[in-house]
């Protein structure tokens, strides 16, 4: 008999939402988190879109440790003087159903892992698995962690974008550096009543910035800035494929970016309290791994749920989903007393059903248009700062609209302008 009815390896939001649903269906379970304690690695920019979690725990940011709702939306074009921006300001956008959250990973996967605890769930941290128990019929059977093996009918991996268990077991290949990106951020300490003046909010309201061009030097990626009760989540994520090429350092443009000038201003008299740099899955449909193997199923990061869409970025809400979803194949698995390939295959049913593979489908094309649209990284936001500077400086005879629109395109190449606007339209 096995130690456990499931075995979960990983606590961030996958990991947890495997390990509440189970636990509260009745199932023993074992939650196995690498880190310290739960949230300890997971330094996410970050924001929640909380449909999923909604459905799943009604009201939850009553409760849990959120830190702003976005009810402004701002994106940029930018260049080391200047910044193009379209904002986006609106109280609607904080319905409860389709509400946003900034978050502090620490502390929200803590919270998570704790009501996982509280339904029945047994939490070790820190535990570091090293490999996958295997019966004589192959089916996987437990986790060796450290000189302990433990045994369960079933493994739900959600140990993150690098999962070397899945790729010990031959789940999925080794990450290749076209299909991840470098995530760097700071977290800036300002007092509450500043960061509200600064960005015109109210109490409790947050905003979330995406920019493109200057912060990433012209590679793939983009910059962020989500603002929390007291502190900036500020940092750039870059193309992994594109370092080697520019001989660029992450920590560098990050530098450069935080200190642009319409930056600087936003960031004046904070202090950082905490750097750090994570992997991004970016391949979408194009990364996701064999998901099932007897005994095995694998959930968030570490199944590649990722989207990048460049006006938005989605994980948390993807791997919420992922772990629910994942969860209900094991109490049905269960339930029939078969935990086969064949029966956990359902979970692969159940993600092709669900908005996950819905999304992933929608925009299969828009990891490609985001790594190969140089123009809009390198290109466009010196070109419409030109533009700007033309239409916003008086300095004597001025030309017509008409003319220095047609300067504009004359830069930018109409060709090339059609040529990108078309790829996006059909990407994203």
């Amino acid at each position: 008999m096995a130690d456990y009815d499931a075995i979960v390896v990983g606590a961030g939001l996958a990991g947890s939402t495997a390990a509440y649903c189970m636990a509260k269906a009745g199932m023993s379970v074992l939650l196995l988190e690498r880190g310290n304690v739960a949230g300890n690695k997971n330094m996410t920019g970050g924001r929640l879109y909380a449909h999923s979690l909604e459905r799943l725990i009604p009201k939850f940011a009553q409760s849990a440790p959120v830190e702003r709702k976005v009810v402004r939306e701002r994106i940029c074009m930018m260049t080391g003087q200047s910044a193009f921006s379209m904002d986006f300001d609106s109280s609607r956008l904080g319905a409860d159903a389709s509400a946003s959250y900034t978050i502090l990973r620490a502390g929200f996967d803590a919270w998570f892992a704790g009501l996982a605890e509280e339904a029945g769930c047994d939490v070790i941290a820190p535990a570091r698995v090293d490999d996958l128990l295997r019966d004589d019929r192959g089916q996987f059977v437990g986790v060796r962690a450290g000189g302990d093996e433990l045994t369960g009918d079933v493994i739900i991996l959600a140990d993150g974008v690098n999962s070397l268990l899945a790729q010990r077991v031959g789940l999925k290949k080794e990450l290749t550096p076209h299909q991840v990106a470098v995530g760097a951020k700071e977290l800036i300490e300002l007092p509450q009543g500043i960061i509200e003046d600064r960005f015109n909010l109210n109490p409790g309201e947050g905003a979330a910035c995406l920019f493109v061009g200057f912060p990433t030097g012209g590679m793939a990626g983009g910059g962020f800035l989500y603002t929390n009760k007291e502190s900036l989540s500020l940092g750039l994520v870059v193309g992994l494929a594109d370092l080697p090429r520019f001989s660029a350092r992450v920590p560098d443009l990050l530098e450069q970016f935080k200190n642009q000038p319409q930056i600087a201003r936003l960031m004046a008299g904070g202090r950082t309290a905490e750097y750090s740099a994570h992997l991004v899955p970016e391949a979408g449909l194009g990364m996701i791994p064999d998901l099932t193997a007897p005994g095995l199923m694998v959930a968030g990061d570490a199944a590649g749920f990722c989207m990048n869409l460049g006006y938005t970025v989605r994980g948390m809400d993807l791997a919420i989903t992922s772990g629910e979803l994942s969860a209900q194949t094991a109490i049905q698995a269960k339930a029939k007393g078969n935990f086969s390939k064949e029966a956990l295959d359902d979970y692969k049913q159940r993600l092709e059903g669900s908005f996950i593979i819905q999304d992933l489908n929608t925009f299969k094309n828009s990891p490609g248009f985001i790594e190969q649209s140089t123009n809009v990284y390198k290109h466009y936001p010196g070109q419409l700062e030109k533009l700007m500077l033309d239409v916003f400086t008086v300095a004597g005879p001025s030309r017509k609209m008409s003319q220095k629109l047609q300067s504009f395109l004359s830069l930018v190449g109409v060709v090339n302008l059609l040529k990108d606007g078309w790829r996006a339209w059909r990407s994203i």
